[in-house]
Formats: C-alpha cells, structure tokens, sequence
C-alpha cells in the first residue's frame, strides 16, 4: 500500500499515511482529494481516484518539535544509503569519534557505513586510518525531508517546498 502526503487546510505539508487512511478521510469528508495516481479504488458502491495527496477541510494545529528524531532509518536516508567512507551499500551506521572513546550518538557523530568499513574502523578516530568521510554528518533540515525521510514523490514537490519556506519544522 503506497503513501499518500496529507496537507492542512492551509496547504501546509503534515505528515505522510495509508493510502486506506487517506481514502476514509475523503469518504468521511474530512479531507479534500488534490491530486490522485491514476489507480481507481472500488468498492460496491464507490469508485474513487486512489490519493497521493489530500488537503483537510479543517485547519489543525500541530505542535511542532525543534529536532528530528536521530534513528537508522533517518541515518540511512539521510546518507542515500550509501557508506560515507567508501560508497558501497551501507548496511550498518558508525560513530565517527566511537562511543567507547567519548564520542556522542548525536547526528553529527553518526554516519552509514558498509560491514566492511565498519569492521576495519573498529573504535578507532578518522586520523587513526585512512578514512575519509564523503560529507560531513549533520541534522536533516526542512520538513520534506523530516516527512518523507527522503523519498519525495514529484507531485508533493511543491507542497513541500512551501512548507519548508514557512517553517524549519520536523515530524509531530
């Protein structure tokens, strides 16, 4: 079951859900369809345009949280899956100054790695190799990124931009 990106009544990018989440909220009027994949969904006495985006009828306050949560997934995303020493698949995620020597699990100091890399770093600083890192670790910024983790349909483009033009918000 695909995604489909849920707007505020101002337009405003909130949060991704169920393509089955998405079409009770149309059915049940609480959302508005904006933009549809093409698929039909059927039901004995029902056809609708199966959603990728749905605008709410009405405005929701959503509390908004300063940082995005440091997880694999969002390393993962973050760094294209991709290990930030060599550039292989990535498969595991590496403390860049390790934990066992004062290093922080923090965005900064967290990376995707290949088993590899990861295994001959050991709990070792980058000037104890011959490591470099591809880019620097940092937090995600803007809500595009912090709602889909990375993967942004075309159709949602706009709607993210202008999210992250008002706001530098993360995921509620």
């Amino acid at each position: 079951m695909s995604r489909v990106l849920v707007l505020n009544a101002t337009y405003e990018a909130l949060c991704l859900v169920s393509t089955k989440r998405a079409v009770v909220l149309v059915v049940t009027d609480k959302a508005d369809l904006v933009s549809g994949t093409g698929n039909v969904i059927h039901s004995a006495r029902l056809m609708l345009d199966e959603p990728s985006i749905v605008r709410l009828v009405t405005y929701v306050n959503v509390p908004r949280s300063p940082r995005i949560a440091l997880s694999r997934r969002a390393i993962f995303a973050r760094d294209n899956y991709a290990c930030q020493y060599c550039g292989a698949p990535a498969e595991n995620i590496d403390h860049v100054i390790p934990r066992s020597r004062g290093g922080l699990h923090i965005w900064e100091n967290v990376v995707a790695s290949c088993k590899t890399c990861n295994s001959r770093k050991e709990d070792r600083f980058l000037s104890e190799t011959n490591f470099v890192l591809r880019s620097a670790p940092a937090q995600p910024k803007g809500r595009a990124w912090a709602i889909s983790l990375g993967a942004i349909r075309p159709e949602w483009q706009p709607y993210l931009e202008l999210s992250t033009h008002r706001h530098d918000v993360r995921i509620a």
